[in-house]
């Protein structure tokens, strides 16, 4: 973990900076391994500082290795004033998106050193995965395969509701070692399906329909993201040809997607293939997203984004259709980038499944 210091002190040094205050819980996850929810950390071009409270010594000393603990009794701000003053910080970098303006105007009064907000610096960091993230990341998608595996002999067409597969899905991830939802389950039938985050109701599914499935786990702090949309028993012609085309642009995106490729180009894959055959409009978000400790982190593989992704990010490819008053489709998977393409994680069967 000592490593991700050292990318962080790179960063400091680049923008002259003497520390950084870290108060996004995710980046404190990241940097220290701390899996409570009262920290602050401190990372100076010389040390890194955990500062907590009494209820989490322990845990801090166990989790927290390589960083100096320092348990505040008079309040978190004054602790690490305490210590801006002892090392001698004159420029200190804040997390400018995770702090109140109240929040700044308290540090402003306390603290007697130049701020400066920073913006998406641990998060680009994030990006790019080590070994062990990526493998976290192939375990959550390995538990959520297994659950779509499951729901596929769980769901009984004029029996079982959407938020009855929501549950059930949330069960089956617990029971193989989750600790939780990546995000409200979406389970969205019939015409609710032409809904792209249409979470799941007390609507009965029925004979005829499409349901897409949109779910994730977490596991070990790493999370999962998959879609898959199935047919209970025989559908519309129109959904058939929907479907088939989400699916030929989503294999489209794993087959030639490369690193180097902005995450706009890689959006284009999908975009125009769908826009050709006829469906453009009915394609209204963003082919994907990075994944990792958070649901939604960088990169954006969006028409917005003119990065170009790398070699060890993982984002999702997730095209759909929705047709008000029809229905709609989205095929899901996380993807490795590889200095060679994409590798899709997932092994669920993204050909339409009839049950």
């Amino acid at each position: 973990m000592l490593y991700r210091l050292e990318n962080v002190r790179k960063e400091l040094k680049e923008l002259g900076l003497d520390a950084l205050l870290v108060s996004t819980p995710y980046n404190i996850r990241y940097l220290s391994n701390f899996t409570g929810t009262t920290a602050q950390v401190l990372v100076t071009l010389e040390d890194a500082y955990f500062i907590t409270d009494f209820r989490y010594a322990d845990q801090a000393k166990a989790q927290a290795k390589g960083f100096k603990i320092r348990i505040q009794t008079d309040g978190v701000y004054q602790e690490i004033n305490d210590i801006l003053i002892e090392d001698k910080i004159e420029r200190l970098g804040i997390e400018a998106d995770n702090m109140t303006v109240s929040t700044y105007m308290e540090l402003s009064d306390l603290f007697e050193v130049e701020i400066i907000e920073t913006k998406g610096l641990i998060e680009k960091i994030r990006e790019i995965k080590d070994e062990t993230e990526v493998q976290l990341i192939k375990d959550a998608c390995a538990i959520t395969d297994a659950a779509f595996d499951h729901i596929l002999g769980f769901i009984k067409a004029g029996q079982t509701t959407e938020i009855e597969v929501a549950n059930e899905l949330e069960r089956f991830c617990k029971s193989k070692g989750s600790t939780g939802m990546s995000f409200d389950t979406i389970v969205a039938s019939g015409l609710r399906s032409a809904m792209p985050h249409g979470v799941a109701s007390e609507k009965v599914i029925e004979e005829g329909e499409l349901v897409t499935l949109d779910f994730g786990c977490y596991y070990k702090g790493y999370t999962s993201d998959m879609t898959r949309t199935i047919a209970v028993g025989q559908v519309d012609d129109k959904l058939k040809e929907i479907y088939q085309v989400v699916y030929d642009a989503h294999m489209k995106v794993t087959q030639e997607a490369k690193p180097g490729m902005t995450g706009a180009e890689i959006d284009a894959i999908a975009r125009d293939y769908i826009s050709e055959k006829g469906y453009g409009e009915y394609f209204g978000h963003s082919t994907g997203h990075g994944i990792g400790l958070d649901i939604h982190e960088g990169p954006a593989i969006s028409r917005l984004n003119h990065k170009p992704v790398v070699a060890g990010q993982m984002i999702t490819n997730e095209p759909g259709i929705y047709i008000s008053g029809l229905g709609g489709v989205r095929i899901e998977d996380d993807l490795i980038v590889t200095e060679d393409g994409m590798i899709p994680i997932q092994t669920a069967p993204r050909e339409l499944i009839t049950i």
